[in-house]
């Protein structure tokens, strides 16, 4: 009796040592976690303190209005303006076209993945996708001054391939990869169950994909889309080698443009620091930041709408 006695409470000193460490160990995890989004939070609100104060002072020269819906921007001149909406028209111009293009063409391929594509070809596909993902964009950028440029220029007899339109197509490359990867993960993660009921109820493979399978991933497909949108907005490299770098307001895909991005990436180093033009640069940037911003608020919101609607 007395080692059996011995034996249970070494056991019971045993459990509870491993408890207590287990406990230990999570409240550790759990401090590190909230310091490192802190250390986000705080970095990430700094950022916007910088942007603040670096960018406010062109708005005591200038009013917003006139910054933002000003038509010419000629920030060199004697008679200095600051007028960003070309560029703010510019870099909608080329998200939405180049949304337009990658959805579509990132829905298909998640659906083809998820759905129809044996394990052999998704054990390939998949992978690859996520290289392309990874490709610098200065090389996507080369391709587009170097291949589709002359390509587009020949093709359409414009007079130059370097516009909104090829912009836009090399930014769709960009953004396929992002929202393809995401869409299928979120819609392999649909239950089988869902799909197994639909069956049974008479409906075929295309009618459950559509009804089914999809509406139930919305949630992560908005989200994929949202992230490569944002991608798209935040591209400098692209859009400063292919988008031609006007500051005009496009008629035309075919005309060229300068994105906000690719504005601030071109002029920087020429802006002399504390003057009008470093600060209207830094005004630049604070839309960006907002419509970033937005953005992330737009993909908050659709991701829990969709997910309360598929539980």
């Amino acid at each position: 009796m007395n080692i059996n006695e011995n034996i249970s409470e070494n056991k019971k000193e045993f459990n509870f040592s491993n408890k207590s460490s287990s406990i230990i160990l999570d409240i550790i995890v759990e401090k590190l976690f909230f310091i490192i989004g802190f250390t986000c939070l705080l970095v990430l609100f700094l950022i916007m303190l910088f942007l603040i104060k670096e960018g406010v002072p062109i708005f005591e020269k200038l009013s917003i209005s006139d910054f933002i819906f000003g038509k010419e921007w000629y920030p060199t001149s004697e008679n200095q303006r600051f007028g960003t909406f070309p560029l703010i028209l510019a870099s909608v111009s080329v998200t939405l076209l180049a949304s337009f293009i990658a959805v579509p063409f990132s829905l298909a391929i998640a659906v083809y993945l998820s759905e129809m594509a044996n394990s052999k070809v998704r054990e390939i596909v998949k992978p690859l996708i996520e290289v392309i993902a990874s490709i610098p964009s200065v090389i996507i950028g080369f391709f587009g001054m170097v291949v589709v440029a002359p390509f587009l220029q020949t093709q359409f007899n414009i007079d130059t391939g370097l516009n909104l339109f090829n912009a836009s197509l090399m930014l769709a490359f960009m953004a396929v990869p992002t929202i393809a990867s995401i869409s299928e993960d979120a819609i392999s993660s649909v239950p089988v169950s869902l799909k197994e009921a639909s069956y049974a109820l008479g409906a075929n493979r295309w009618q459950t994909i559509i009804k089914v399978t999809v509406p139930a991933a919305l949630s992560g497909i908005w989200t994929a889309i949202i992230l490569g949108i944002s991608r798209v907005i935040g591209e400098t490299m692209v859009v400063l080698m292919v988008a031609g770098g006007a500051t005009i307001i496009p008629e035309s895909i075919f005309d060229p443009v300068r994105p906000l991005t690719s504005n601030i990436a071109a002029e920087m180093a020429e802006a002399e620091v504390g003057g009008d033009h470093y600060s209207a640069l830094f005004a630049i940037g604070i839309i960006l930041f907002i419509i970033t911003f937005i953005f992330n608020i737009i993909a908050d919101y659709l991701s829990n709408k969709y997910k309360f609607k598929a539980d």
